[in-house]
């Protein structure tokens, strides 16, 4: 396993705009980026090839130093600290904000010296499109250079005495000593405005200026949240995370920064995240409305509905952060994958997907955006009666489920409950907002729903829910039955599948989403909803282990992945993982409320 040189996913940092996004190691090298948009190809992208990927470092020279490092408060600025034997400096790396009117997305990094003196190395390697192009690097006057490459385009400025090497790179040395500064801004500039309109690099005094705007930027948003607590700074840092996540445009929020992480290390279980879930849609909606984000919370709803607008029978369960349908996915043969983990895809196959859930999940966002006070327009009902009345018609088949399992589908329970959510709410709406529908059928199938799955979705041996109709096995998704409708917390039977889950998908202390591959982490997500599910059953002794157990698998600043690995102590998947943050967010939620 060609391991050697890649850090362990939590050793990352992310920064963001809420359109870019990228990812900086604790040793100031920046490994991945999308600065055009969170899902177009990298500039730098070794994260996923160590050699060819791309980069742009900032780290001292020579093998003996430390690193600390932290967001400043309540922004999404990072600051990394390096200490060595003659000084110490501090590196600020952030996406400035807000972003450009001209779009041009703008990287900048700003190193300070703090004490004594540090010599360090810049090096800006690009390599377009997931490390497929070099660039093409020219000097456009001093210490100002262009990278150009297919569709994509940087412009690069220090006032370090940088140069190009021979390595398609730009780099410099520079001794930086107390109270100095030295600059470097990236810009995003498409390839034909760099050769017929080169804008202006911003000096010095722009990237200091840039730098505090940032800071204030990110302090403004976050004074909006209304969550007070002992878990607000880190309920906010997860708020932040889902923010820096969300297209700015549409108010789409990608699961992910990232692709191909592998969510068993050196296997081939490496998706693309960069694209919009229905799923989280449902869960930002209540988690991000429950601390006060209630107009991103809307945004990501209209987003949805938008998306998935026309024909139920045409729904996807994932979109393009701009509403794209086709994400088609592809395999990059030239990638060595994160530490060996092949193969690295590109798009998702599992958009075209059956998930039976999605029809609850939608039907949800429509009775929660009702329950605010708003009414549908007659086109807009028309919409929910086509959701409706498919998941009274479909309800019956199987389907992938909600961890989008690919081969067979299976009769998932979780599923089964989306369609008789979608029915109750659907029948609902149709009452308290006076609308006609065939609600005298609706009830029916809702009733028929109920029964499928109290006779062949509930083990009465054991009297717990389980995983699909038939089956013996449970299921993390189980844990969000409450949030359907179909049974309440405290309901016995709720109470028991609580513990079963927490009993036999325990993994040290987290929960498994489901049984059969022991490789897989734990799923951080279906964790936090346990320490969710048992605060709202009144256990708080519980829920509050379980919480502080999931909390501890965050980073140093309080990032958190897909999965866990509880013999390695790493973090496994895609990163930041969405879901995660917002499960998190919904369980401090619930404790807080005890």
């Amino acid at each position: 396993m060609p391991d050697e040189g890649y850090p362990p996913i939590g050793d990352y940092a992310l920064i963001a705009d809420s359109n870019s996004a990228a990812l900086v190691s604790r040793s100031g090298s920046m490994d991945w980026c999308c600065i055009q948009r969170v899902d177009a190809g990298s500039c730098f992208g070794r994260i996923l090839d160590r050699k060819r990927g791309g980069f742009c470092s900032i780290s001292p020279t020579g093998d003996e130093w430390d690193v600390s490092r932290r967001y400043l408060d309540e922004t999404l600025v990072l600051e990394t600290t390096f200490t060595t034997g003659g000084g110490e400096v501090r590196l600020y790396d952030f996406f400035a904000m807000p972003a450009s009117e001209e779009e041009h997305r703008q990287i900048v990094r700003i190193v300070e010296g703090v004490r004594g003196h540090v010599e360090l190395e810049i090096r800006v390697a690009p390599r377009f499109d997931y490390g497929e192009i070099d660039p093409w690097i020219r000097q456009e006057g001093a210490r100002l250079f262009s990278a150009i490459g297919g569709n994509d385009g940087l412009l690069i400025h220090s006032d370090a005495d940088v140069g190009i090497s021979d390595t398609d790179e730009i780099s410099a040395k520079v001794d930086v000593h107390a109270g100095d500064r030295v600059h470097l801004s990236i810009l995003s500039v498409p390839p034909a405005r760099l050769d017929r309109d080169l804008p202006e690099p911003p000096g010095a005094e722009e990237l200091d200026r840039r730098l505090e705007e940032t800071v204030e930027w990110w302090r403004g948003w976050a004074s909006g949240m209304r969550f007070k607590g002992r878990y607000r700074p880190g309920v906010l840092r997860s708020a932040i995370t889902i923010k820096a996540l969300m297209n700015e445009m549409t108010g789409a929020v990608a699961a992910a920064a990232t692709t191909s992480l592998p969510e068993i290390p050196g296997g081939s279980a490496n998706w693309d995240y960069r694209y919009s879930w229905i799923r989280d849609s449902f869960f930002s909606v209540r988690s991000l409305a429950e601390v006060g984000f209630e107009e991103e919370a809307d945004a990501f709803r209209r987003f949805i509905e938008r998306s998935a607008a026309g024909n139920a029978r045409k729904l996807q369960i994932m979109y393009g952060v701009g509403g794209e349908r086709t994400l088609v996915e592809r395999e990059l043969g030239h990638l060595e994958g994160y530490r060996g983990a092949r193969p690295v895809r590109v798009g998702n196959l599992a958009a075209g997907q059956m998930q039976l859930g999605v029809f609850g999940q939608l039907l949800e966002l429509s009775w929660r955006w009702h329950k605010r006070g708003n009414s549908p327009d007659d086109d807009y009902w028309r919409f929910i009666v086509d959701l409706v009345n498919t998941a009274a018609e479909r309800w019956s088949e199987p389907d992938a489920g909600i961890w989008e399992k690919r081969g067979n589908p299976e009769h998932f329970v979780y599923s089964k409950a989306g369609c008789w959510c979608a029915l109750d709410r659907g029948i609902k709406l149709s009452e308290e907002c006076m609308r006609r529908a065939p609600t005298t059928r609706w009830r029916k199938v809702r009733e028929e729903i109920r029964e499928a799955i109290e006779s062949d979705g509930y083990d009465e041996e054991r009297g717990v829910f389980v995983r699909a109709f038939g089956s013996k096995d449970l299921d993390g998704a189980l844990l969000l039955l409450p949030e359907t409708g179909f049974v309440d917390y405290d309901d016995e039977r709720m109470v028991r599948t609580t513990d079963a889950i927490r009993r036999e998908l325990d993994d040290d202390g987290l929960i498994r989403r489901f049984p059969g591959n022991p490789q897989e982490g734990a799923f951080l997500a279906c964790s936090f909803w346990l320490a969710e599910c048992l605060a709202r059953q009144k256990r708080s002794d519980e829920a509050q282990e379980v919480f502080d157990r999931a909390l501890a698998t965050g980073n140093d600043l309080g990032l958190f992945s897909e999965e866990y690995d509880v013999e390695s102590g790493e973090l496994l998947g895609n990163f930041p993982q969405v879901l995660t943050h917002l499960a998190h967010i919904s369980a401090a939620f619930a404790i807080s409320e005890g």
